[in-house]
């Protein structure tokens, strides 16, 4: 089994919620924090994205555009799964 593909989603959703952090000030969780929620939600996208044949799966060839999909996917979840998080650990503080 190639995990390849699994490798670039953890790597690039750890930097995805890393990114989100630094632009949204206010969803941020630490690096610690964005880069725990990034890596879950990278691995999650990028699994989510290669059922529904967006980015390529485990098994699959590596090719340009698989790489490039796996980037995205992982960058994408992670940063959207750190936001989320981010806004609910607001919601459950009080803030606005």
């Amino acid at each position: 089994m190639d995990y390849l593909p699994l490798i670039i989603s953890l790597i690039t959703g750890a930097a995805g919620g890393n990114l989100t952090g630094a632009i949204f000030k206010n969803l941020n969780l630490g690096t610690l924090g964005n880069s725990v929620a990034g890596i879950l939600g990278g691995g999650l996208g990028g699994q989510l994205l290669s059922i529904l044949g967006v980015a390529a799966a485990p098994s699959g060839g590596m090719d340009l555009s698989s790489i490039i999909g796996s980037v995205a996917s992982g960058g994408v979840g992670g940063g959207a799964l750190m936001a989320i998080i981010g806004v609910v650990k607001q919601l459950m503080a009080g803030n606005k």
